[in-house]
């Protein structure tokens, strides 16, 4: 994915793409075209421990997600480790130049997305696919769903486990495009989040959010650095 250098993001903000957005989509070579499937991907347990105890980057650590196995996907990823693309998108939408009441001016897309490239592996069948499906419900009830106990259906989780593929992808690159109104000035950044945040279209209003987030930061640290040199740094000051 080609990322300029203006819209590039922190390893933690690419993670948090991942957690917030675990339906990825599962990219592998093929022949006559590559084949690509919506399945979720999560972290698991022992990563996360391992990510709040040292470095937040996913590089070097692992996510697990499964698939059916009727999926012609799966025979392709039975076969052994492969290279592999995982893509995980955050909140977008679309700009009119109406917006930035200003010509003359273009239309654009405002976005969040994270490339994860690395080598998938499958899981045996058996107690290692269904440790998949607990942790994939753990982590999709607990960040999404309403405290449904999963313990009544774990008899039934093992009745279906034979139908279900699992595997687990070892993380080598992760590249993560934030493309969030930064290159413009300060003024039409406030108008796009105000559009965005009043907006009742798809993830509007969470967009609004990651553009809210990146000018406090950004303020953040235009503050500390005036603080070290003794100088304003903020656009239209002396």
């Amino acid at each position: 994915m080609y990322v300029p250098d203006h819209y590039q993001g922190s390893p933690e903000a690419a993670l948090t793409v991942v957690r917030a957005g675990p339906l990825a989509t599962l990219v592998t070579g093929a022949d006559p075209w590559p084949l690509a499937t919506h399945l979720p991907v999560v972290v698991p347990a022992d990563v996360e421990a391992a990510l709040e105890h040292g470095p937040v980057d996913l590089r070097g650590h692992r996510l697990i997600g499964h698939l059916n196995r009727a999926n012609p996907h799966w025979r392709q990823l039975s076969a052994g480790e492969q290279p592999s693309l995982l893509i995980f998108r955050g909140p977008h939408g679309y700009i009119s130049p109406v917006v930035y009441e200003s010509t003359p001016a273009a239309p654009t897309w405002n976005f969040t997305a994270v490339h994860v490239h690395g080598t998938i592996r499958p899981l045996p069948a058996g107690k290692e696919t269904l440790d998949v499906i607990h942790r994939t419900v753990e982590v999709l009830e607990g960040g999404f769903g309403h405290g449904w106990d999963m313990r009544g259906s774990l008899e039934y989780f093992e009745k279906i486990v034979p139908h279900v593929g699992a595997f687990e992808f070892q993380v080598a690159e992760v590249d993560g495009m934030f493309k969030l109104s930064q290159e413009l000035d300060e003024e039409t950044r406030e108008r796009t989040t105000h559009h965005f945040a009043t907006s009742a279209h798809g993830t509007h209003r969470e967009l609004a959010c990651e553009m809210a987030r990146l000018s406090t930061a950004a303020e953040t640290k235009d503050g500390a650095s005036e603080g070290a040199s003794g100088s304003s740094s903020k656009r239209g000051t002396a």
